[in-house]
C-alpha cells in the first residue's frame, strides 16, 4: 500500500473519552476512521467489531480485513467467515490477557482458601470457620493444571509458577515458545494430567473442538481437594456435571468468572443468575460475573485501544498483522 494511499477503517463500536484519544492520536495519517452505529462506508477495507452481519460485511466489496475487538472469535462470526467470506484476514486484540490472568489468580486464591464463606460467616460474628471449617488448600509445591497456553494462559502460567506450583499445560502447538518453567502437553495428554492436577485452570477458547470438553469423566479424574477455575467461556465445561460434582464435594472448590446464562436486556441485569443450576447457593464456588474482559474499565479500554491502534498500524504499513486468527481452527 502506498503510504499516501488512504485505509479505510470502520469501528462498529466507537471508543469514547481517553480510549478514544488514545486511538486518533496514535494512527499513522493515512487511516481514515468512521464510527458506528451508521451504516459500514461500501469502500471500508478493516471492519472492527465482534459479531458483524452478513449484510454489513457484503456492503464492503473492499473488505479484506475483520479486527475482532476482544480475545477469542465468537463462533457465530467463524461460521459467516467460512461460509461467505473466506479472503478475509482475521484478527483479534489481547489487551485483556494481563487482566484476565490476574482474575483466574484470584479466584483460584478465594476459591482456594474459602475466603467467601469466611467473609460472609465473620460479617455475622460467626468465627467457627477458623476452627471448624476444613482446611485451606496450600498451593505451594502443589501441581497446576493450564488448559491454553495462549495470552492469558502464559500469564496464568507465569502466575502459579511465582506462587511454588509445579505448572503444566495443554496446548495445541507445541512447537511454540512458553515460559521455560512450563511443561507442555498435546491435548491426547488430558486425561493422563488431569489426575495429578491441584489447579486445573482453562483459558482456552471456545470453539466446537472444546465445547464441552471438561465433562464428567474428566471432572471425576480430578482429586477431591482439586480447585477449578474458568476464565475462558462456560460451555467448555459441561454445566450440570460442572454443579453436580461441586455439589457433591467431589471436587473441592471452584473460582468461575464464564458461564451459561447472560442477561440479554439492561433490565435483565439486575435479576438474572448465571445458569439453570443453583450455583449460587453453593459455599465451595467463588463467582464473578465475567470481569476477566473489565467492561466499562477505563483503563483497560484505553489498553484496547492501544492494542487496535498496533494492529491497524501494521495493516496500513503492510506489516505482519499481529493476532491472527486461525478461522477453520476458532482461534
Amino acid at each position: 500500500m502506498s503510504d499516501k494511499t488512504p485505509l479505510r477503517v470502520h469501528i462498529a463500536t466507537p471508543p469514547t473519552g481517553e480510549a478514544r484519544r488514545a486511538l486518533e492520536t496514535a494512527l499513522v495519517p493515512r487511516i481514515t476512521l468512521t464510527l458506528g452505529p451508521e451504516p459500514v462506508p461500501p469502500d471500508t477495507e478493516v471492519f472492527v467489531g465482534g459479531r458483524p452481519t452478513r449484510e454489513e460485511l457484503e456492503s464492503c466489496p473492499r473488505l479484506r480485513f475483520l479486527v475482532i475487538p476482544y480475545a477469542g472469535l465468537p463462533i457465530v462470526t467463524r461460521d459467516l467467515v467460512l461460509a461467505h467470506f473466506p479472503h478475509l484476514t482475521v484478527c483479534n486484540l489481547h489487551h485483556n490477557a494481563p487482566a484476565a490472568a490476574e482474575l483466574a489468580v484470584a479466584l483460584l486464591l478465594a476459591a482456594a482458601k474459602r475466603i467467601i464463606p469466611a467473609d460472609a460467616a465473620l460479617r455475622r460474628g460467626d468465627w467457627r470457620i477458623r476452627y471448624e471449617g476444613g482446611p485451606a488448600l496450600i498451593l505451594d509445591g502443589k501441581t497446576a493444571l493450564v488448559l491454553g497456553l495462549g495470552a492469558v494462559g502464559t500469564q496464568v502460567a507465569q502466575a502459579l509458577h511465582g506462587l511454588g506450583m509445579s505448572v503444566h499445560a495443554i496446548r495445541r502447538n507445541l512447537g511454540g515458545a512458553h515460559p521455560p518453567h512450563v511443561v507442555a502437553h498435546p491435548l491426547t495428554a488430558l486425561p493422563a494430567l488431569l489426575p495429578q492436577a491441584d489447579a486445573l485452570v482453562i483459558a482456552l477458547p471456545l470453539t466446537p473442538e472444546t465445547e464441552g470438553l471438561i465433562g464428567e469423566p474428566e471432572l471425576n479424574l480430578l482429586r477431591p481437594s482439586a480447585v477449578l477455575v474458568n476464565v475462558a467461556r462456560g460451555p467448555i465445561v459441561d454445566e450440570e456435571a460442572l454443579y453436580r460434582v461441586l455439589s457433591e464435594r467431589r471436587i473441592a472448590a471452584a473460582g468461575l468468572d464464564v458461564w451459561y446464562r447472560y442477561p440479554s436486556t439492561a433490565e435483565e441485569r439486575e435479576h438474572t443468575l448465571p445458569s439453570r443450576f443453583p450455583f449460587h447457593e453453593l459455599e465451595n464456588v467463588a463467582l464473578s460475573p465475567h470481569r476477566g474482559g473489565a467492561l466499562g474499565n477505563e483503563e483497560l479500554e484505553v489498553r484496547r485501544m492501544r492494542d487496535l491502534t498496533a494492529t491497524l498500524n501494521a495493516i496500513a504499513r503492510g506489516e505482519p498483522v499481529p493476532h491472527r486468527v486461525d478461522v477453520p481452527a476458532g482461534y
